[in-house]
């Protein structure tokens, strides 16, 4: 006999149960006016079903005097809820008889729904049968699965087929309006079959188009001009490799936009030109580890990589298994010692490693964090959810073997959001603190380390300390996997 004969049978019942106008003890009103419609259903099958609607009925319980609970759901639109509703009863999803655009809005509210089971159920329902279509409306398609880590599939065709036809994003018409995080994921993508060149052009035309009051001629721009737009591609300008450019390349295109770049990268570029008047060797700006050099004013190789090794999951003491090239994309004495500086900068960055120099010591801390950032403007902190992520400390920064890693222990207190907090883990495991207003310096004594929801104590004291320096790198291995590390 088969296990699931009789599913059918409850699948179709349950149906019938949400049709039913007499047991219903929830009503869920949803859309915005004049789109918005009355859903009845039944709280014990909500909560079992979605984690999300779980929460919201918690908050929203039914009354003593035997009014019905009643909650609002006001961004999803009623036909789509539809849908939804139908799969919670009935786990039933006919997605062949969707439009293109209702199906993209169902994977997205299963994902605000909390419906693991049928996010990479949609995203393959769409790779196998809409392909043409979503290469026909990239821009959506990629903007939308970058926007969300929980749309792996779709984020990795998307990278196939950038890899590939890089023209069918960026020479699209709406290419400008991509989000700065979707721009960054683009050009950060090793494979991408165009010149540095042409995605420098591309990166321009980007930055310009977020300013519309911008000159098209660099030579008419005023002091505040080149500011604007150095504050708009601020986090997009490190990851170009300007020594792929040709001498040619460089002084027609980047030179007349000098006052954008970061100093420290101008100037390397420019000794790499007078180096190679040929331009024939390979880009050395952001150096590899094969070259025995990383750009920091803080770690050496050997502490890079030993970190590799933990993000991998390695003992001390295993043979390194992936090289990672390491390139600077902050650092606290250029970019500003707050919380609010480092939310501008790193927020929505996943897969980071943060690394603490301690005022008046030798000591380092930090830790890896491989989900995005985030700036909470609540009143408390809200917490990010990962069970790889650590923490550790360098006693003595000139001895490796002075080290000591903490992995997490409890997975939803794994990193803390909140635009008061740099870089935060735990519950004060180690936490950089920037104040009321996220304003005061990480260099005033404000931050702490204190054993709480990681394996180990990292400090010898558990006394607050003040941040020397701190800097933040994205690193990236052979197979093009992204880490950032953010070095403190």
């Amino acid at each position: 006999m088969i296990d699931n004969e009789f599913l059918p049978k409850l699948s179709q019942n349950l149906l019938k149960l949400l049709e039913d106008e007499e047991y219903y003890d929830v009503t869920i009103e949803v859309g915005n006016d004049p789109n918005v419609k009355i859903f009845h259903a039944h709280t014990v099958i909500l909560n079992y079903r979605s984690p999300y609607l779980r929460r919201i009925l918690s908050i929203n319980k039914k009354k003593n005097d035997g009014t019905l609970t009643h909650i609002k759901l006001p961004n999803i639109l009623p036909d789509i809820f539809k849908i939804i509703l139908r799969y919670i009863y009935g786990g039933k999803l006919p997605l062949g008889e969707c439009n293109n655009l209702d199906i993209i809005n169902v994977l997205v509210v299963a994902d605000e729904l909390s419906l693991q089971e049928i996010i990479p159920y949609i995203q393959s329902f769409l790779i196998k049968n809409k392909t043409k279509w979503m290469e026909q409306n990239f821009n959506l398609i990629y903007q939308m699965s970058f926007e969300n880590n929980s749309f792996l599939n779709l984020q990795k065709f998307c990278k196939e087929l950038v890899s590939k036809h890089p023209e069918k994003i960026f020479n699209s018409p709406d290419f400008t309006s991509i989000s700065k995080k979707g721009l960054i994921s683009l050009i950060q993508h090793d494979e991408i079959q165009m010149s540095e060149a042409q995605v420098w052009d591309h990166v321009l035309k980007w930055g310009i188009a977020q300013n519309p009051g911008l000159p098209s001629d660099p030579s008419s721009y005023s002091n505040d001009d080149f500011n604007t737009l150095k504050d708009t591609l601020k986090q997009c300008i490190t990851f170009i490799k300007f020594t792929k450019l040709t001498s040619i390349e460089f002084l027609n295109k980047v030179y007349p936009y000098k006052k954008i770049i970061p100093e420290e990268l101008f100037d390397d570029s420019i000794k790499y030109f007078l180096g190679n008047p040929n331009n024939t060797s390979e880009p050395q700006i952001i150096r590899e580890m094969g070259s025995k050099n990383i750009n920091s004013k803080i770690i050496t190789i050997k502490h890079a990589e030993l970190i590799s090794k933990w993000i991998d999951k390695l003992e001390d003491t295993d043979e390194l298994k992936n090289s990672y090239e390491f390139k600077l994309i902050f650092r606290g004495s250029r970019d500003g010692f707050t919380a609010k500086e480092f939310h501008k900068i790193c927020d929505n960055q996943s897969r980071t490693v943060t690394i603490i120099k301690v005022k008046d010591s030798n000591e380092i801390l930090g830790g890896y964090n491989p989900i995005e950032w985030r700036n909470n403007h609540s009143h408390i902190c809200n917490y990010g959810t990962t069970s790889d992520s650590f923490i550790f400390s360098f006693i003595d920064r000139e001895y490796t073997e002075t080290c000591i890693i903490s992995r997490v222990e409890d997975k939803t207190r794994a990193v803390g959001y909140w635009y008061i907090y740099g870089p935060s883990f735990g519950i004060g495991d180690l936490e950089i603190y920037g104040g009321n207003k996220g304003k005061i310096s990480f260099s005033n004594k404000t931050s702490r380390c204190i054993k709480n929801y990681y394996e180990k104590q990292i400090r010898k004291t558990e006394e607050v300390f003040s941040v020397e320096e701190y800097e933040v790198f994205q690193v990236v291995n052979d197979i093009i996997s992204k880490y950032c590390y953010v070095l403190i």
